[in-house]
């Protein structure tokens, strides 16, 4: 008898969430003494490590309340036509933009972090341009670690989680902060962090707040300029 869980009927299912849910029903029906073949089949197709980048807009309540939700709406667009090429251009991929909010993956921290910092810079060069009613301005979390990532369409993790709280309820406008786990994984000598401690939803959370780069960064993003890591493969 095969008690080995389905597979997708080709490859490139093999992380989406379709056969994710074709796993977690064949899990909900298995007795616990048999979940361990399921719970590696998932871990294989889908748990990868990553940085995570956690973009969050400011100012939603404000500017909806004053302008209305098109105007915002509109703003989101400026946000992610700038953040897009700056995630991309430092070997990023974005995951899913949901309200607001735009999560990308990376293969290591310095990415994640490269990329914040390049589109923090593309928003102050569109800000030189427009009226302050649409100024551009977000805030970033970063987390690094083992992370259950479905192909463009989500992401589950304790740094994932850190990442959005860091990125949407603590930094402030053009503030990006790191979980332990993404800083300690950083280049030495390259960048300033100060750490900065946290309680929120009952725990304590540890950040470092990045301060300064210890290097000349280039005026202009450029792919040819940024790490060019490639991202892990599932597990």
């Amino acid at each position: 008898m095969n008690n080995s869980p389905a597979l997708p009927p080709h490859a490139a299912a093999a992380h989406d969430k379709g056969y994710l849910r074709r796993l977690l029903s064949e899990r909900n029906q298995t007795p616990a003494s048999g979940t361990g073949v399921i719970d590696a089949a998932i871990e294989q197709a889908f748990v990868r490590s990553v940085a995570i980048l956690v973009l969050d807009m400011c100012g939603f309540s404000r500017i909806t309340q004053s302008h209305g939700i098109i105007h915002f709406l509109a703003m989101i667009h400026q946000m992610e036509q700038a953040a897009r090429p700056a995630i991309e251009g430092n070997g990023g991929e974005v995951i899913k933009q949901e309200a607001d909010n735009l999560f990308a993956v990376f293969a290591t921290p310095e990415q994640a972090l490269e990329a914040a910092l390049d589109t923090l810079r593309a928003l102050s060069a569109m800000n030189t341009v427009l009226p302050p009613e649409r100024a551009l301005n977000v805030s970033a979390g970063i987390g690094f670690g083992p992370t259950l990532v479905i192909a463009r369409e989500d992401l589950f993790g304790p740094e994932m989680n850190c990442a959005c709280k860091l990125g949407e309820d603590i930094a402030m406008a053009n503030e990006i902060l790191l979980t332990e786990a993404a800083w300690t994984s950083l280049p030495t000598g390259r960048y300033v962090c100060s750490r900065t401690d946290h309680q929120i939803s009952g725990m304590e959370l540890h950040a470092y707040r990045f301060d300064r780069c210890l290097f000349d960064r280039p005026l202009h993003p450029s792919a040819a300029a940024s790490p060019t890591t490639s991202l892990p493969a599932g597990r």
